[in-house]
């Protein structure tokens, strides 16, 4: 499957962020509702890893695609992208009580957007080497200060500086994962690399819970809100997306579409949802001005114009043709006789030097 063009890349990757927004509010009041924060995410990851075995029994592609990667010979470190998925849902989970949403997001963000410099620099993703030029340095500085700009008015937290490296090593796990999924899927599949995703992110989730105490807890009240439960299946939409904008634009920019796609599907609950605060204009500004950011750092730097050095005069004249004399005219031209004094008309100079 070719990569598609950026324009329609760039749609799809939003549409990810969206529902990654939408995934973010039903994990967080599933969590709250069961008296664990933690099993929201185990939902999350288990709903995911049940669709998958749903498409391993009806889909072809990801079957074939398992198979090629069998045949690939990919290093083993390429299959580890699932546990950068894990680590931001486990992050988030434990920083956003302490840091507040505001700090949280404008720090992942900031950590996604270095490491999206740093891994389309190592050459890690599909679309290959991308050099650290200054339109790609200006989107991921614009996009950090839009992110910054959407969190104004949020309610912050204990300003913990481990805390807030924590959130910024999260957003350098996402970038990863972006990269190394996009490895997998090229090599395979994209439904082989989802696959792969969840197999490697699922058990790491419920270890964390399981040290966290998560399955301790006594008859929790799960709801009955069907929409709580839809974590996994917005989850595989996002990797999917994930994918197709890591191919065609990337990791920085891919990163950069998806966290406009979040504001804008933040900014949508705010109005949708009931008690929601509304339109937020600091929001909705962030959303543009991080799609600017993507935009910008998809432009290509011009290279310095190549000045041609002047000949020497040397070789000017040796390219320069003699002039001959009129005694040493060559035979009459099959039309006539040429003008004494002048060239052939259809015979090119003496070659330089």
């Amino acid at each position: 499957m070719r990569p598609l063009p950026p324009t329609a890349a760039l749609p799809l990757v939003m549409l990810g962020g969206l529902a990654s927004a939408a995934q973010g509010v039903a994990n967080a009041e599933l969590g709250e509702r069961v008296g664990n924060p933690v099993l929201g995410a185990v939902v999350n990851n288990a709903g995911g890893t049940l669709l998958v075995l749903v498409g391993l029994l009806v889909l072809p592609s990801m079957r074939a695609g398992l198979a090629a990667l069998r045949r690939s010979r990919l290093p083993w470190w390429c299959y580890l992208g699932g546990l950068g998925g894990a680590a931001i849902i486990v992050i988030g989970t434990y920083v956003v009580p302490v840091l507040g949403v505001a700090v949280f997001t404008i720090a992942q963000v900031a950590g996604g957007s270095l490491g999206g410099l740093a891994v389309d620099r190592a050459g890690l993703a599909p679309v290959g080497r991308l050099a650290l030029s200054p339109p790609r340095v200006a989107g991921a500085l614009l996009g950090t200060a839009a992110v910054g700009l959407a969190q104004l008015g949020q309610p912050l937290g204990e300003l913990a500086v481990g805390l807030v490296l924590l959130a910024v090593v999260g957003g350098l796990a996402v970038a990863a994962q972006s990269a190394l999924n996009g490895r997998v899927a090229v090599a395979g599949t994209a439904a082989a690399s989802t696959a792969v995703n969840f197999a490697v992110s699922t058990p790491a989730v419920l270890a964390v819970a399981a040290l966290a105490g998560a399955f301790t807890v006594v008859r929790p009240a799960w709801p009955h809100a069907w929409y709580l439960y839809t974590g996994g299946l917005l989850g595989v939409g996002i990797v999917a997306s994930l994918l197709v904008g890591v191919r065609a634009l990337g990791v920085l920019r891919t990163g950069l579409a998806l966290v406009a796609g979040q504001l804008g599907g933040g900014l949508l609950l705010d109005l949708l949802l009931p008690g929601g605060p509304g339109l937020r204009w600091p929001v909705l500004a962030g959303a543009v001005l991080t799609l600017v950011a993507a935009v910008v750092a998809g432009r290509q730097a011009r290279p310095p114009a190549r000045t041609v050095p002047a000949p020497p005069a040397s070789a000017v004249t040796r390219s320069a043709p003699r002039a001959r004399s009129a005694p040493d005219d060559p035979a009459p031209h099959p039309a006539g006789r040429e003008r004494r004094g002048s060239a052939p008309a259809d015979r090119p100079g003496p070659l330089a030097g």
